[in-house]
């Protein structure tokens, strides 16, 4: 890995879960240290129940360890109050979900815009920004359609394109295929890979999908929440 932690887009160190659901005590990550560089395109991947949308949520700041370190570019978040956190994730950190999670009254436009405008970018900025971005994710044409007039895929090159808009150093992508054919998914994830290389952005994927792992170019394995392989393929 060659990462030193200040250099690191995520750094987890000794990172341990559990979960406790009245008498029973679920330990869903066990000391896990990992360093992620940037401008990555890894996959933390393994069974359902391994703990990899766990990693992801406690990494997204959406969730606390229990025990242990994280890191974002060099800056510790656990700890944090839910104020900064919402911050953090607000400056640093895009999301992208299997539910793609649109606002289904807002147009494609103004769900791209929404986070630019939480970050108090002005409206003619958001919505020139938020229109380069539908065409850069093939959406030209389609600024005004809600959530309930695009298909699977558009939807989710919404989803892609607000996580980038923003300017994150990190996107999040919390099994991002898991509701599309496979035709879709792969020209999503060409796209998503476009952007990692000419943007620079770091992208982390929680999957079971094969597809997402052919184009990862980092592959970690979580298995009962620990990490079981960690490999990174040649470029």
């Amino acid at each position: 890995m060659g990462t030193g932690h200040n250099e690191a887009a995520v750094a987890v160190e000794r990172l341990s879960k559990v979960f406790q659901d009245g008498d029973v005590r679920v330990q869903a990550l066990k000391e896990i240290t990992l360093a992620i560089a940037p401008a990555s395109f890894a996959s933390i991947c393994g069974p359902s129940g391994s703990g990899k949308t766990t990693l992801l949520n406690l990494i997204g700041g959406l969730d606390q360890p229990t025990t242990g370190s994280i890191r974002i570019g060099g800056r510790a978040i656990e700890g944090l109050g839910q104020r900064e956190l919402a911050e953090m994730r607000l400056r640093h950190v895009g999301f992208i979900f299997q539910a793609y999670n649109l606002i289904p009254v807002l147009s494609a436009l103004e769900n791209v815009a929404f986070v630019m405008e939480l970050q108090g970018v002005g409206l003619r900025e958001r919505v020139e920004r938020a229109q380069a971005m539908l065409r850069d994710v093939g959406l030209e044409g389609m600024a005004k359609r809600r959530p309930g007039e695009l298909s699977g895929g558009q939807q989710q090159r919404v989803a892609v394109a607000r996580a980038i808009v923003s300017e994150p150093d990190i996107v999040l992508a919390d099994e991002p295929t898991a509701n599309l054919d496979s035709r879709t998914a792969e020209s999503l994830l060409e796209l998503m890979q476009r952007m990692n290389e000419e943007r620079q952005v770091t992208f982390i994927f929680s999957t079971h999908d094969d597809l997402v792992m052919r184009y990862a170019r980092r592959l970690i394995r979580l298995h009962d929440g620990e990490v079981e392989t960690d490999e990174e393929k040649g470029s």
